[in-house]
């Protein structure tokens, strides 16, 4: 392969990046070189000047990278939507996590509670939201487990030999994570789907692949792939 195209994703959309990476090389002979980690991090690379042909995140965040002139007006297009889930280790209980009650009340057994990072991760954001409502942020701050992005915190809790652990991210980063079982996504008062949308940059160095990666992982041929992962559309 003589060419690259360089991606930054937040990491709910790792699994459909992957899903469709091989094909796509296969067919331009073009590598893909993909980054995925929390979107507030995603979206400070591409501010920085981070090589990027086509860059993932929510859609507020790729609005506002058009707005910026950073990614093309008219390029936005839908992956799905994608909930957040709470999560345990495979072969463990899981707990009721229905009700507000229920929720507090699986946090506070936990011997650990893993998330993704609170200030520029989506579901770390909103999870750390979801327990100050519950009034736990204080309470139970020595049990919490922050990882850089969702993928990175359902790995670490998957591979801890520790009991009784709990965790919430992106339903896609739980379900492409061996060892982490979805229980449910958070009670319906806490809900929180996520428009995850892509943009092709406006430095992008291969805009035509970029466009053809980008309908790849939007259109027909990923979209069962899509639904099976957690995307909803």
């Amino acid at each position: 392969m003589n060419m690259n195209i360089n991606l930054l994703s937040g990491g709910a959309a790792n699994a459909a990046v992957t899903g469709v990476q091989d094909d796509f090389e296969k067919e331009t002979g073009c590598a893909v070189h993909a980054t995925f980690s929390a979107v507030g991090a995603m979206h400070d690379q591409l501010i920085s000047g981070t090589p990027c042909d086509l860059v993932i995140l929510t859609r507020p965040l790729i609005d506002k990278l058009i707005a910026s002139g950073h990614v093309v007006a008219g390029s936005a297009q839908s992956l799905g939507r994608v909930k957040t889930g709470v999560a345990v280790r495979t072969g463990e209980q899981h707990p009721d996590v229905g009700t507000r009650e229920a929720l507090a009340a699986a946090l506070r057994a936990a011997k650990g509670i893993y998330f993704p990072d609170p200030a520029k991760a989506t579901a770390g954001i909103h999870f750390l939201n979801v327990l100050k409502a519950l009034g736990l942020d204080q309470e139970l701050s020595a049990a919490f487990r922050v990882y850089p992005n969702g993928a990175t915190a359902m790995q670490a809790m998957a591979d801890s030999a520790e009991p009784g652990l709990i965790g919430c991210t992106q339903v896609t980063e739980i379900n492409y994570t061996p060892g982490v079982d979805l229980v449910a996504d958070l009670p319906r008062e806490f809900e929180l789907a996520t428009d995850y949308t892509l943009g092709i940059c406006t430095q992008a160095q291969q805009p035509a692949l970029a466009q053809k990666l980008a309908a790849m992982l939007t259109g027909p041929a990923s979209a069962a792939m899509r639904k099976q992962g957690g995307f909803e559309f």
